[in-house]
């Protein structure tokens, strides 16, 4: 079994041992290659360690992690943030395609993080991009807007930065989302509709259905008849759930 190189990093020794009782329970792949208690002795522990997979604790004492990835830009890992934040930094953490634990750390979100972090780690070349799509999310959309215009869509194979009016809507599939664009492609991502939902419900897009999430600029019409369906720029009919209907119409200005 090829073990998952893991730094640990908050400045919370209680949390700390939570991760590593919880990661050892879950995990025994894991191997806890160092721990630090803030962003000082953090960029030291990373440099040393070149750890496949961070969890990184927001707030310290002496800096944020933000400014911790600023100071060792160049390093490959998974990144899973742990935070206090309130909700609309964690928009932000997910623009940014970075998986986050908010404390009090559940374990099964932490199995689900854990999960996907191995998933990309088995993938060539993503532990390479997603450091740097974090900063440029972070620096050049969230300190200015809150919400990013691009988001950072994984699926099994890559990571796909696209513009948010590029998206046409999301279907539901198990476990996964296959999201459909303007220009006629489709990807599927590695992450549910309802993750998609929380954030981009925020932002112009609308969950007219329990398996669809729509984006409002690219709907051409809503059918009231036959139970109500809308039609999206590219022909697609998709069903309006009983108790949306009256959002849509109100939106729509019908």
């Amino acid at each position: 079994m090829k073990k998952i190189r893991t730094a640990l990093i908050d400045d919370n020794p209680h949390a700390i041992q939570i991760l590593r009782d919880d990661l050892a329970r879950m995990f025994p792949e894991v191997e806890i290659v160092g721990e630090a208690d803030g962003v000082v002795q953090g960029a030291k522990l990373l440099r040393n360690s070149q750890p496949d997979l961070l969890l990184l604790d927001i707030q310290m004492g002496d800096g944020t992690g933000f400014d911790l990835l600023e100071i060792v830009p160049d390093l490959r890992f998974q990144l899973i943030f742990t935070t206090a934040h309130d909700e609309h930094a964690i928009r932000a953490f997910r623009f940014a395609a970075v998986d986050y634990l908010l404390k009090p750390i559940d374990p099964e979100e932490l199995r689900r993080a854990v999960e996907r972090a191995k998933k990309m780690l088995a993938v060539a070349n993503h532990t390479q991009t997603q450091v740097p799509v974090l900063r440029e999310h972070f620096q050049k959309e969230a300190p200015t807007k809150g919400v990013s215009k691009t988001i950072a869509l994984h699926t099994s194979e890559k990571i796909h930065i696209a513009r948010l009016s590029e998206i046409l809507r999301m279907e539901a599939d198990g476990n996964y989302t296959e999201v459909h664009f303007t220009n006629g492609q489709k990807l599927l991502l590695t992450k549910t509709l309802k993750d998609f939902s929380t954030i981009l419900e925020e932002v112009g897009f609308l969950r007219a259905h329990q398996s669809h999430l729509v984006n409002f600029e690219h709907i051409r019409e809503f059918i009231k008849t036959d139970g109500g369906y809308i039609v999206m720029a590219d022909g697609a009919k998709v069903p309006v759930a009983v108790r949306k209907r009256a959002e849509v119409v109100e939106r729509l200005g019908a």
